[in-house]
Order: C-alpha cells, then structure tokens, then sequence
C-alpha cells in the first residue's frame, strides 16, 4: 500500500512540473519598404525612375544593400527568433523576393514566399514571407480590383493566404496595399473605401466558412485608423472586453506616434486588423491589443532637419538617393499559439 501511494504521489508532481500544453510566440510583421525595385526594365511597367543612369540612378549595389537592409530589420523584430509571417509592400516582382529570401542576409532564416503580379502601372506588389515550419501554407490566391469600372488607375491586388499553425487552428491572412493619397486625400478616398470594402466582403466569406475563424488583415491603408477605409470599409468595431469573434478589430489604433511622418506630424497608415476570434484569452490560437506595436529600431531614425525630432531614415529623399532603410516603419503582432 506504502509503494502505492509513492508511486502516486510520484504521478502528481510529475504532471505539476510538467506543463500541460507547450505554448509558443507567433509573430506577425507588416513592413512598407519603399520601392523595392531590381535593376531590370520591365516593359509593361513605369519602372524606368529605378534603372541604372536613371534619373535616380538605381544600381545594382544600391539594390543588394537595400536587401540587406530589410533582412537586417526583420532579423531584429524576431528577437530569439524570427517572424513567422511577413508582410511586405512594395515589392516589384519575384525576382526581389527570390533576392531577399536567398541572397541577403536573410538567407539563413529559411523563409518561403507567396506573392501577387497585380496590373499596378508602377509593377509593385504585396508579398508574404512565411516560415513553413509554423505557418503550413494551404492555399493563396489574389483578390483583383476592378479599376476600370471604378475610374481609377490600375491598383495592387489583396494576396489572400491560409495556413495551419501549431496548434492545430487555420489562419487566414490577407495583405493589402490601399490606393494612394496622390492626388489628395478627399479625392482618392473612394478609391480606399471600395477597396476596402472589397476587404471586408473577403474576411467575412472566410469566416462564415470557419467554425471558429483566426483572420488578421495587415499591410499600408494609406488610411489612419480614424478613416473611411477603416471605418467604413471594413467597419472595424472599437475593442471591448468582450470582442465578437466575426467583427474585426484594429489593433493600432491608438497606438503612440506613427509609421509614417509627413511634414512633421506622425500618423498609422499601417495597419494590424484581427477579428474577435484572436482575441479570446481561452483559446489556442489568441493575441490582445498589447501585443501589437510599432518597431521604431533606432537604425530606423533619423533627426528630422527641418521639423525637429526624428523621422524614418528613408532610401530616398524625393528623388535623391539617401541610403536609409523605408520611408515607413514595421508593426508587429506577437500571438500565443498552444500546441
């Protein structure tokens, strides 16, 4: 009987030291990096500013540091380990992704990619950078703006992916890369608002089809969190301490400072939206507000010289070449995923 009770008793602690369910960091990155452009005359695209003798005079050097700029970014927002999933803006083609994920200094992170090939007039194009051993892809697919029939020039695609984590839940991800505000902002807010209501139509497809549905929606509004795209595009819902899991919430509002400054003043245009499934604090797959901020690396910054303080350290100055990383800063979203 003696033995018994040991033995049992040996059982317990044994299952006290022991977790119940191993529990890992998922982060989620969204990065603007301004015109990543080869070196390549594509013909079908106004492309010709980011040649070599080009008015700014793109080489093949300036290229490769820039890639490794953005690896050395991505390498610093992963801490112990890099991110899981990263979205992109502004990426030319397949080449630079090809170039990124092989032959800069990322190339030992091992990073897979999906990307779009959008009839955008400039040719650049959202991407996602993933890690298949947590995020096993199952399916991407481009969403296409019909420009035409809303009298608007030729826009980027929504790239579309799906992929099983860890613990078991599918993640759908969508990036995106709004319209511009050239032009001005009232007048290209419709643009903006069709495209995201594009969106909105797409995650809430998504989610009528999962049981229980993971989203997150990231990449460049050129929209503040206070705009029309998202508040009435993807009719985000102000958190509560109780979020509904297919109403979408976005994470950066009210976050401190900016991603983007423009004369001086900072604002969000890049954002991090999940639905109220993530956020959850009894689930597998969860993440909160908290989780969710803005990667002002000091390598990232420089003093602004003609409003005070500090501002992204940009590749180019209009059009003269600076040497920095991205006129926009990274967001990052850390998720707790359970196995």
């Amino acid at each position: 009987m003696r033995k018994m009770i040991y033995s049992l008793l040996g059982m317990v602690c044994g299952l006290w030291a022991t977790p119940l369910l191993a529990q890992h960091s998922f982060r989620v990155m969204e990065y603007n990096v301004e015109n990543l452009f080869d070196c390549r005359h594509d013909s079908l695209k106004q492309d010709t500013e980011f040649l070599p003798g080009s008015v700014r005079n793109w080489t093949y050097s300036r290229f490769q540091d820039k890639l490794d700029k953005i690896g050395k970014v991505i390498l610093a927002a992963g801490k112990e380990q890099v991110p899981d999933l990263v979205g992109l803006c502004e990426v030319e083609n397949d080449f630079c992704l090809k170039s990124l994920t092989r032959y800069s200094s990322l190339r030992e992170a091992g990073y897979k990619y999906v990307m779009t090939s959008s009839p955008d007039e400039r040719g650049i194009d959202v991407a996602l950078l993933y890690q298949p051993a947590s995020f096993r892809l199952l399916i991407s697919q481009k969403i296409r703006i019909p420009s035409d029939s809303l009298g608007m020039r030729p826009t980027r695609d929504i790239l579309y992916a799906s992929g099983r984590v860890v613990s078991g839940d599918t993640l759908d991800v969508f990036v995106c890369h709004l319209p511009s505000r050239v032009g001005g902002a009232e007048k290209t807010d419709p643009y903006r608002l069709w495209v995201a209501r594009r969106i909105r139509q797409a995650a809430d497809s998504v989610m009528a089809k999962r049981q229980n549905p993971r989203l997150i929606i990231m990449g460049d509004f050129n929209d503040y969190p206070d705009g029309k795209s998202l508040q009435e595009g993807l009719r985000v819902s102000a958190l509560s301490d109780e979020p509904d899991v297919r109403a979408l919430y976005n994470l950066m509002e009210n976050q401190p400072e900016g991603t983007y400054r423009y004369k001086g003043e900072w604002g969000v245009l890049d954002q991090m939206v999940v639905n109220g499934g993530l956020l959850q604090p009894d689930v597998r797959t969860r993440t909160s507000k908290e989780k969710a901020a803005i990667l002002r690396f000091p390598f990232l910054l420089e003093e602004d010289n003609v409003y005070g303080g500090e501002m992204p350290f940009r590749t180019y100055k209009g059009r003269r070449y600076h040497g920095g990383y991205s006129d926009h800063l990274p967001v990052l979203l850390e998720l707790t995923v359970e196995e």
